[in-house]
């Protein structure tokens, strides 16, 4: 095969294979066939400016690649972006430089090792892309995305220092001329190439031990919520058992009652034990998980003169139960928490569950402190002291995205609102 033929393959090969390698990583904001139509036909079009380009001019266009190819495909993954922020452009110039790396590895190896006949280059990359794209697929898509959602911040320090390897790989390869013609400059090349893969290392060494904070973070806030759920299995059996005590004397008090002909003290004395069981024992709505929830959180409020009003339109459907009975007591325990902390009048709080079209939207909303602000889309920080605090907006929004949807909070007219939508697919439940 004529070496320019492989030249221009192995040039089509690496464009197909970045895009491959970005689509792993990548978090797209649409449904996954619309990300699919839409990227294929931007990428098509790239792809087939960009190759006419290489068949006319040769290697030439690796001067303007910045232009032509990497400038326009930010501009169309921005677009179907979900990240709007360092997290994308890191994501982007990442998979961009690591191509790039083993273009320039592939390059000099064929050049040195394979008589310039673009044998080697071809083969190589041949192998090593697909073999870099089972790597991303199988072991690093799912952690990256773990990572995406543990750190918040520090993704400008990565973005800047991947840009500038990106910068000064794409010139020192290319301008003026191929760096396989100009021998004085190979040697700084390999030299940058080994630092990169030495500060690369550096780098994962450090995300690798985001990632393990991360998943400390998870395990105590499981911990967190399982010892929530037995001290309210504790409590209940405590309740029942004060009940069960507390019965002896109803019995005898009912039966001097009788004895002594006051029929109508009785009454009233079995009307007011009938209202103290009734708060434990009430159905507030048809699903028996979520009625076990709203059972223990009503006392709570009632205890300390608080009030809490439901308006749960779900039947016996079915539901997400643990999802939902996990978003539902992070979110009265907030509320409780929050609403403690004011005036006897103001202990208001509300929960609101109904339907609409494709999803099912639950509403959490107490009144607050007058100084708190929380603007929505942002996630307020816990004021509480100490260790195990802080974990349940982000627990509830975690939840709310596996189940399909999403989470929002904000203050509004001295309350506390948060919303929780997630999809009413049984199928994604079940």
């Amino acid at each position: 095969m004529h070496p320019q033929l492989l030249w221009e393959l192995s040039a089509y090969l690496v464009m197909v294979h970045v895009f491959l390698l970005f689509f792993i990583l990548f978090r797209s904001r649409y449904p996954r066939k619309k990300t699919y139509i839409l990227a294929g036909i931007g990428i098509g079009i790239l792809i087939l400016i960009n190759g006419i380009g290489v068949g006319i001019y040769g290697e030439v266009v690796g001067k303007w690649f910045l232009l032509t190819c990497t400038a326009p495909s930010l501009l169309l993954f921005l677009l179907l972006s979900r990240d709007r922020n360092f997290k994308f452009l890191f994501t982007f110039c990442l998979v961009d430089t690591v191509s790039l790396w083993i273009t320039a590895v592939t390059l000099l190896a064929d050049h040195y090792l394979g008589g310039g006949r673009y044998i080697l280059l071809f083969v190589s990359r041949l192998l090593v892309f697909p073999l870099l794209e089972y790597i991303a697929y199988r072991f690093l898509r799912k952690p990256y995305a773990e990572l995406q959602d543990s750190m918040a911040k520090g993704w400008g320090i990565f973005t800047g220092m991947t840009l500038l390897y990106y910068i000064i790989l794409a010139i020192l390869l290319y301008i003026p001329t191929s760096i396989v013609h100009r021998p004085k400059d190979v040697l700084l090349c390999v030299l940058i190439l080994v630092l990169m893969v030495f500060n690369y290392a550096t780098m994962f060494a450090a995300l690798h031990g985001q990632i393990l904070f991360y998943r400390r973070q998870q395990n105590e806030r499981l911990l967190q919520e399982q010892k929530r759920s037995l001290e309210v299995q504790l409590e209940n059996q405590q309740y029942i058992r004060k009940m069960k005590h507390d019965m002896r004397g109803h019995i005898v008090t009912l039966s001097g009652l009788f004895a002594a002909g006051k029929t109508e003290e009785a009454a009233r004395y079995l009307h007011s034990m009938e209202s103290e069981i009734e708060v434990f024992q009430r159905n507030y709505c048809a699903n028996p998980y979520l009625n076990a929830v709203f059972s223990y959180y009503m006392p709570k409020f009632k205890e300390m003169d608080g009030s809490l009003r439901l308006d749960i339109r779900v039947g016996e459907e079915a539901l997400p139960c643990m999802e939902l009975c996990r978003i539902l007591s992070n979110g009265l325990e907030n509320a409780y928490d929050a609403v403690a902390e004011l005036d006897r009048g103001q202990r208001q709080a509300s929960v609101q569950m109904k339907y609409n079209r494709d999803y099912l939207i639950l509403r959490i909303k107490n009144c607050c402190r007058k100084d708190l602000y929380v603007e929505k889309g942002s996630i307020p920080k816990t004021e509480k002291k100490g260790e195990g605090h802080g974990f349940g907006l982000t627990s509830i929004q975690e939840a709310a995205v596996r189940l399909g949807g999403e989470m929002l909070c904000y203050t509004e007219k001295g309350n506390f609102v948060l919303d929780v939508m997630i999809r009413n697919y049984q199928e994604v439940w079940l």
